[in-house]
């Protein structure tokens, strides 16, 4: 005989609309304390979420919210992630400008980057959203949203979580670092950069967290560190700056910095989380692999930069970054050319951007 819980998850594919969602809203915690509720039958319960995700909307907002938690089981997110119709509906929420889940959406993305199928957002062509984007290319859609999107219910802070996953691999870092000409030959990760400072903690981590991501493209380190006007990225403002505050440096010290690291406000605040500042300390020590890139990292003074980061913060993770990124900036160099191993990516300790995006 079925128990009262799996009698009621039977009830998320009832003909009638007032007890589906009743029982959607019953749901919800048990997809955190007994989430193999919902895997009965072959995933039926899960399939018929993903029906229900297409609901009006306080069913399709517990619905996604259910699947948010739920797809950190393997199966149940390859499930999601290799199913073409149901992330095509995904899609059409984030894009559409009234769409009041946006955001669970965008949460429920992000996590289904955790597999690598989703790399198929790089060449999926989809309709365009004319009032948003002018691209067919999923991706381009979601950066659109990201940078300027439209929908007053939404933040879309979530999809720097995607970005993030994405760019580790070699596929998304190529998408990040290319010149689009479908976008007026504008290098996407450009336009994610400005976002090192902004108000939402979500959108700062997961920003710093592809910009970093980024960086295990070797090759691509001078036109990182290039400013834009030298067809560069101009990457070195956006870390070095959210490493700073009101401090005073001397005339020494700021000679070469990046016009923006000077002349600071005196109200100027340091990043507050400490995770965020260890990744772009992390960044800029990725950006040390070949002599080429060290010395520019030291002829724009970046040393005084996390020499004051050391003395301010007090956390051990923070300062143990500072020490490696010293290390290596004020060594004497053996020979031109010479370069620091890089980790791989999978030896990478997992940050913020690598764990499932779970709501209680």
């Amino acid at each position: 005989m079925p128990t009262e819980l799996e009698e009621l998850v039977e009830f998320l594919h009832h003909g009638n609309t007032e007890i589906r969602t009743i029982a959607a809203e019953n749901l919800v915690g048990y997809t955190t304390a007994r989430p193999s509720l919902f895997k009965r039958n072959q995933l039926e319960p899960v399939k018929d979420l993903k029906l229900l995700v297409r609901d009006y909307a306080p069913i399709a907002k517990n619905a996604l919210t259910m699947l948010v938690n739920l797809s950190e089981d393997q199966e149940i997110l390859k499930n999601l992630a290799d199913d073409g119709d149901f992330l095509e509906a995904l899609l059409k929420k984030v894009t559409d400008a009234n769409e009041p889940n946006a955001d669970e959406t965008c949460m429920l993305l992000a996590n289904l980057a955790k597999s690598s199928n989703i790399t198929k957002l790089l060449t999926l062509k989809r309709e365009v959203p004319k009032a948003l984007s002018t691209s067919p290319i999923a991706i381009d859609q979601l950066l659109d949203c990201f940078v300027a999107g439209t929908n007053k219910n939404a933040t879309y802070d979530y999809l720097s979580y995607l970005f993030a996953d994405l760019v580790k691999e070699d596929s998304g870092r190529e998408y990040f670092l290319a010149s689009r000409k479908e976008d007026k030959d504008i290098v996407p990760l450009t336009k994610l950069i400005v976002f090192t400072e902004h108000k939402s903690t979500i959108r700062r981590r997961g920003v710093a967290n592809t910009i970093k991501n980024c960086t295990f493209s070797v090759s691509s380190h001078s036109r990182l560190l290039l400013d834009q006007t030298e067809t560069g990225v101009g990457l070195l403002p956006y870390i070095l700056l959210p490493l700073m505050g009101s401090e005073e440096y001397s005339d020494e010290d700021t000679e070469g910095m990046p016009d923006e690291c000077q002349l600071l406000d005196p109200d100027k605040e340091r990043e507050k989380q400490n995770d965020i500042i260890c990744t772009l300390l992390d960044t800029l020590l990725l950006l040390t692999t070949a002599r080429e890139s060290r010395d520019h990292l030291r002829k724009v003074k970046v040393y005084p930069i996390v020499r004051e980061l050391h003395l301010q913060v007090e956390d051990e993770d923070v300062r143990e970054s500072c020490d490696r990124l010293v290390q290596v900036l004020m060594r004497d160099e053996e020979g031109a050319g010479k370069e620091v191993e890089v980790p791989k990516i999978q030896e990478v300790e997992e940050d913020e951007d690598d764990q499932i995006v779970e709501v209680l």
